[in-house]
């Protein structure tokens, strides 16, 4: 198959030159890629639009719950996903997804910000979610000068120095103890007076000496001059000496986006979906960490296992309807 390579700014974005699939999956974490080896495997013609491979994957760090591999990276993960993914030869456009048309009676038009337009049969919805920001002073000020959403991008910067994690859940305490690997101490700050993360993880951050917890505490205040200096916890007013901030606060869904192209919502803007992952939209389906089907249990083998779901269900709705 023939490509062209186009630039937008300093990104290379490589695009296929095929319009017309049968599947056109937009998200490329675990959930995308899962739907398109399934759907690759049914012989569908598909593709994946994301805005870049791996998702959130590219946030995390230590992955030790995936059946068949003890302990990985996210980043390690993403390469593993998208060397399995290239065997079946799926085309991966860098693209971020705009809108989702009808076309006519029968198909689906997926336009992205470069202009694109693929045209699709079924579209399976799998852009997972959005980091939480603090939306405290000095957040936006030092994001990158100690302020940092990202363990795995930026842990190595802060080899003996101190750092507070902000957060109490899964990624929380992951991306504590990454830190811990270089940092001389690492802070965990939470708002309540324990932890929601595993217990596996929680026992981890408790055995080691360079974690020290601040309970029932939020942060006020990010500040320094030119990198960031301390931290000011609201409850109490007290100044603690960091060199970074890590947040880890949660995610939610790209609600907009959802209510845009007409898919149903829950509450929390989580896509809703049944139990073949299909929406209320005939020929739109939803997988992984953007829908409500594991409520608030939002694991990477739960979201490849509803890319599969939704890959399956995109194959039988394809036969019943246009065979």
């Amino acid at each position: 198959m023939s490509l062209r390579i186009s630039f937008k700014g300093l990104g290379l974005v490589e695009k296929s030159r095929e319009k017309e699939y049968d599947v056109v999956i937009v998200g490329g974490g675990p959930a995308g890629v899962a739907a398109a080896i399934y759907s690759a495997r049914y012989m569908l013609k598909t593709l994946i639009v994301t805005k870049e491979k791996g998702g959130q994957l590219n946030k995390i760090g230590y992955i030790e719950n995936y059946p068949g591999i003890r302990r990985i990276m996210g980043p390690e993960f993403i390469d593993k996903l998208y060397e399995h993914l290239e065997y079946y030869k799926v085309p991966v456009v860098i693209d971020e997804v705009v809108d989702v048309k009808r076309k006519g009676d029968e198909m689906f038009d997926v336009l992205t910000s470069l202009g694109e337009r693929f045209t699709s049969k079924t579209v399976i919805l799998a852009l997972g979610v959005v980091k939480r920001k603090l939306g405290v002073p000095g957040e936006e000020e030092f994001l990158g000068r100690g302020v940092s959403y990202c363990a795995p991008c930026d842990a190595p910067l802060f080899r003996d120095k101190v750092v507070a994690v902000i957060g109490g859940g899964d990624s929380a305490a992951s991306a504590a103890l990454l830190l811990t690997e270089y940092a001389r101490k690492v802070y965990i700050v939470h708002r309540r007076d324990k932890l929601r993360a595993q217990p596996f993880y929680i026992r981890q951050l408790k055995e080691n000496p360079k974690v020290e917890f601040i309970l029932n505490s939020n942060v006020a205040e990010i500040s320094g001059t030119k990198t960031v200096e301390w931290i000011k916890i609201r409850e109490t007013g007290k100044k603690i000496p960091v060199n970074g901030v890590f947040i880890e606060i949660g995610a939610d869904p790209p609600r907009k986006f959802f209510e845009k192209i007409g898919v149903e919502v829950d509450e929390k803007g989580y896509v809703k979906v049944r139990r073949d992952q299909s929406t209320n939209i005939p020929g739109i389906f939803a997988a992984g960490d953007c829908t409500n089907a594991a409520g608030a249990f939002k694991q990477i083998v739960v979201a490849a296992a509803q890319g599969a779901i939704a890959a399956d269900s995109a194959y039988r709705f394809i036969v019943e309807k246009f065979n």
